[in-house]
C-alpha cells in the first residue's frame, strides 16, 4: 500500500459533524445517524456558517476552524463508566456565536417538526449534511483525479453517512464501484488489524470478498428452545419453507415481526439476521413501530430490504448495497407503493438482499412478493433503544416487554 497523503489532528470531518450533532441535542454516542434523518427536512440555509467552520483547500482536502472546537486545545474526553461511551462537548463558544444558542431540549420536542425551533435546527442539520458532502466531495474527486482508480473503498466513521455514500456514482460518473464495509467505525480496525497482519507481514495472498457481515454468534434450536421453555413461550417448529411462508403471511396481514435467524450481524445495522420487519406499503406502520416497538424520534425512517435483482425497478440506482450503506433516490412511480420506508426527500436506504449470501431471509421477501408483488420488506434492527439484540434471550425479553404481534427465532415460531 502506498498512503497519497493526509489530514492529521485537529483536522477532522467526523470531529465537525459530532461536533454540531452535539450542539444540535444528540449528544450520545452514535447519535449522528439521527442527525443524517433530520437532515432531510431542513433547508441548507446556514452553510455560509458551515463554511467557517469546514474551510475547503484548493488541493481537495480542509481545514476545521480550531477555535470552533475544544478537541485540539483540551482532548476530546470519552468515559464508559455506564456501559456506553460517553463523549464530552467538542464544540467552543465561536460555534455558538456562529448558529446560536444549542439545542437543550430532550427528544419529546421533535413531535411536531413544524415549529419555528424545530425548523431552525433541520436547517442547521441540513447544512451541516451539505458541509459534509462538499468536503468529502473535495477529497474523492482529488483522488479520483490523482489516480485514475474506478473503484472507491471507505472507511471510518464518516462512512457510514449512507447519504453521502449514495451520491458517488451519480456525481463522480468515473468513479464505477463503491464499497463501504458493514462496521466502518471505529470497530472496523479488527478487520483492518487482523488482515494488515494476514497479508502484509505473513504475505498471504488476498482472495477474501466480504460480501455478507454474518460473522456473530449463532444459536441452534435446542439452545433457542430453552430460553423459550424457561419463559414459558409456547413455539411450533417448522421447516424453512412454511417458515418463510407464514412470516410471509404475517407481514401482509399487518403484523409486527420480530426476526432472529443465524450468525449475528458484524457493525450497526440489522441485515435480516436480528430484524423487526413489517409491511412496507402501509402509510402508517412507521407511526405503528414506533408506537409499538422502537420508541424512536419521527423524522428517523425505516429501511427497505429488496430482492437485489429489483434494486433497479425500486431505486433510480441499480447499483447493489448488501449492507445497507447507501441511500439513494426511489423512482417516483414506486414511493406510494413502498411509502413507509421512503423517506421525506423521496430516499431510501436500502439493502440488496442476495439469495447467495443471505438464502433465508431472501426466501422469506419471494414469499413476500408472491403474496403482495412487492420484493421488498421493511426491516429495522431487532432492539428497543439499547444494543440490537444478540443471543435468544434478549430476543425473547425485547418481544415480551413491546408489542411486537409474532418472533421468528431459529425454526420456532411464536405468537402473541
Amino acid at each position: 500500500m502506498q498512503v497519497l497523503g493526509e489530514i492529521n489532528f485537529p483536522h477532522s470531518l467526523g470531529i465537525f459533524y459530532t461536533a454540531v450533532s452535539q450542539w444540535l441535542g444528540f449528544p450520545k454516542y452514535g447519535d449522528e445517524g439521527k442527525v443524517m434523518g433530520l437532515a432531510p427536512y431542513g433547508r441548507p440555509t446556514y452553510l455560509d456558517q458551515m463554511q467557517k467552520l469546514v474551510r475547503l483547500q484548493r488541493d481537495g482536502t480542509f481545514e476545521l476552524e480550531a477555535d470552533a472546537f475544544l478537541h485540539s486545545a483540551r482532548g476530546a474526553s470519552m468515559s464508559w463508566d455506564d456501559g456506553a461511551p460517553t463523549l464530552g462537548t467538542l464544540y467552543s463558544r465561536r460555534l455558538e456565536d456562529l448558529l446560536g444558542p444549542p439545542n437543550a431540549a430532550g427528544p419529546s420536542a421533535w413531535e411536531d417538526l413544524t415549529t419555528s425551533r424545530n425548523r431552525h435546527y433541520a436547517d442547521v442539520a441540513a447544512s451541516l449534511q451539505a458541509m459534509l458532502e462538499a468536503a468529502e466531495f473535495g477529497l474523492v474527486g482529488m483522488l479520483q483525479q490523482k489516480t485514475g482508480q474506478k473503484a472507491l473503498c471507505i472507511a471510518g466513521g464518516v462512512g457510514l453517512n449512507s447519504t453521502f455514500n449514495g451520491k458517488v456514482r451519480s456525481q463522480i460518473p468515473s468513479i464505477e464501484d463503491v464499497y463501504v464495509q458493514p462496521a466502518a467505525s471505529d470497530a472496523g480496525t479488527s478487520l483492518g488489524v487482523a488482515y494488515y497482519i494476514y497479508h502484509q507481514l505473513l504475505g498471504n495472498p488476498r482472495k477474501y470478498v466480504m460480501s455478507h457481515a454474518s460473522t456473530g454468534p449463532e444459536f441452534d434450536d435446542a439452545a433457542i428452545q430453552q430460553v423459550l421453555t424457561r419463559t414459558g413461550l409456547v413455539s411450533r417448529q417448522v421447516d424453512e419453507d412454511e417458515l418463510c411462508r407464514i412470516t410471509a403471511q404475517l407481514i401482509e396481514q399487518g403484523n409486527v415481526v420480530g426476526w432472529f435467524q443465524g450468525r449475528m450481524e458484524w457493525g450497526p445495522r440489522a441485515l435480516g439476521n436480528r430484524s423487526i420487519l413489517a409491511d412496507p406499503r402501509r402509510e402508517d406502520m412507521k407511526a405503528i413501530l414506533n408506537a409499538r416497538v422502537k420508541h424512536r424520534e419521527a423524522f428517523r425512517p425505516f429501511a427497505p430490504s429488496l430482492l437485489a435483482e429489483s434494486t433497479d425497478e425500486y431505486f433510480e440506482q441499480d447499483y447493489p448495497d448488501p449492507f445497507m450503506t447507501k441511500v439513494y433516490n426511489v423512482r417516483q412511480e414506486k414511493q406510494h407503493v413502498i411509502p413507509a420506508v421512503t423517506h421525506v426527500d423521496g430516499t431510501g436506504r436500502l439493502q440488496s438482499v442476495f439469495r447467495a449470501s443471505a438464502p433465508l431471509y431472501w426466501q422469506l421477501i419471494k414469499e413476500f412478493e408472491s403474496l403482495t408483488g412487492v420484493p421488498v420488506v421493511l426491516n429495522t434492527s431487532f432492539n428497543d433503544n439499547e444494543p440490537i439484540v444478540c443471543t435468544p434471550g434478549e430476543a425473547v425479553d425485547c418481544f415480551l416487554r413491546t408489542r411486537m404481534d409474532a418472533l421468528v427465532v431459529g425454526h420456532h415460531l411464536v405468537c402473541k
